[in-house]
């Protein structure tokens, strides 16, 4: 289908999503963030594509935050509707069963850092910037960033770019643990399509797996994630998959993974 907000593309089993409001600085509005829901959950169903990349358009921004123009008229039965609606959002992005890679090249702000923090891996240049200004505005974060930011960087961070709204740069995100990578702006394209190679190589179903084992047995106890990690270990067995990895590296080959 054809989007408004959004341009995507394909390179191998790679899926690109680009957020394409650059006017706006790619700012999430209801349109918005109902394209991203779709194209997210088109490619959770195409087997074919393995690794999602969530961009921005232009140079300025990955996502600045939400559309405050919109958003300012709201009464609060519907503001708790968007609110909603941006968390399902990031809940279908972050349980998409595939890996997701932010590219961040600049803004990353309110709705925007929640957005990258509902992605598995974050990649940032060294020109961008990470907040949650929304208390700047009398507000609080809707789509998740009091509760991802919390896990991310833990209580102290959490309360810090909450209760001050003040950005930080990409080396003290990275710092934080909110990003994975930092790389000179110009290295950007090449460290984010080296990554998701490199995933989309990978056995998708242990990535699946793996994702999980960490995103869902991770908020258990030790105990019930430890078991969840042995339920998804020995489901692996089941599959081709692991058949192929183990053939090939007692055959000193490259594995050949299919999904199966």
């Amino acid at each position: 289908m054809a989007y408004r907000n959004l341009e995507l593309g394909n390179r191998g089993a790679v899926r690109t999503i680009v957020v394409n409001r650059p006017d706006k600085l790619n700012a999430l509005d209801r349109q918005t963030l109902n394209e991203l829901t779709l194209a997210f959950a088109q490619a959770a169903q195409d087997d074919a594509m393995r690794v999602v990349v969530l961009a921005g358009a232009g140079e300025k921004a990955f996502v600045a935050g939400a559309d405050i123009s919109e958003m300012s008229g709201c009464t609060s039965a519907q503001a708790q509707a968007f609110s909603r609606a941006g968390q399902r959002l990031m809940t279908s992005i972050e349980r998409l069963g595939k890996p997701v890679i932010a590219r961040i090249q600049g803004f990353a702000l309110g709705g925007g850092m929640e957005l990258a923090m509902a992605c598995h891996l974050r990649v940032a240049s060294e020109k961008a910037k990470f907040g949650q200004p929304e208390i700047n505005l009398g507000l609080i974060p809707g789509f998740g960033g009091t509760q991802r930011l919390l896990r991310l960087a833990g209580r102290g961070a959490a309360l810090e770019l909450c209760l001050t709204g003040a950005p930080i740069n990409a080396q003290r995100a990275h710092e934080l643990g909110i990003v994975n990578r930092v790389v000179a702006p110009e290295a950007l394209d090449e460290t984010v399509n080296a990554l998701a190679d490199q995933l989309a190589a990978a056995a998708p179903l242990a990535a699946a797996g793996i994702l999980d084992a960490v995103l869902q047995g991770g908020e258990t106890s030790l105990d019930q994630g430890l078991e969840f990690e042995t339920q998804g270990f020995a489901l692996m067995f089941s599959t081709d998959d692991m058949r192929e990895g183990t053939s090939a590296f007692l055959q000193k080959r490259k594995a050949a993974f299919k999904g199966t």
